[in-house]
């Protein structure tokens, strides 16, 4: 893959089996090959076609440099503490070559626009610490304690839309 370049990036809802593909091809490469996350937990029932679930894709001239997913609904119960009017964003990755281009600020802004379509009032999302400050530059502002997910350290954090 040849070295995008901040214009070259696109964010759009995921739509049909082959861009969903890509989204967790991505999210296999970032999570799983890089991170070390056990492949076994990085796929949920959240990623069901039928699920309460948006996903968003980012694409440059060569192909998927990102992803992330939007839960809303009864998928994102669990994670909002049962809040219809919020919505979990979760497993934004971002391929290392397209990493410091904005890709990352672009998915969770069109995650963000897929949450105000749906009528949601705010996002929340579990930050691995050390991208606590990433977020904070998006508006997210963190609470409650850190805890560990897939054994790495994790904060909560939301904005309002």
């Amino acid at each position: 893959m040849r070295q995008p370049t901040p214009s070259d990036v696109r964010v759009r809802v995921a739509e049909g089996p082959a861009d969903r593909e890509a989204c967790f091809a991505v999210r296999k490469e970032v999570f799983v090959a890089e991170q070390g996350v056990d492949e076994a937990i990085e796929y949920d029932a959240s990623d069901a076609p039928d699920s309460d679930t948006v996903h968003v894709l980012a694409e440059g001239p060569d192909g998927p440099l990102g992803t992330g997913r939007l839960l809303y609904g009864p998928s994102a119960a669990g994670a909002t503490g049962g809040d219809p009017g919020v919505g979990s964003l979760g497993r934004l990755a971002v391929r290392q070559a397209a990493r410091g281009l904005g890709v990352g600020a672009a998915l969770v802004r069109g995650l963000e626009e897929a949450a105000a379509r749906l009528g949601l009032r705010a996002v929340d999302l579990h930050a691995q610490t050390h991208a606590l400050g990433f977020y904070e530059r998006l508006g997210y502002q963190a609470y409650g304690p850190e805890f560990e997910d897939a054994g790495i350290p994790h904060r909560a954090m939301r904005r309002e839309l």
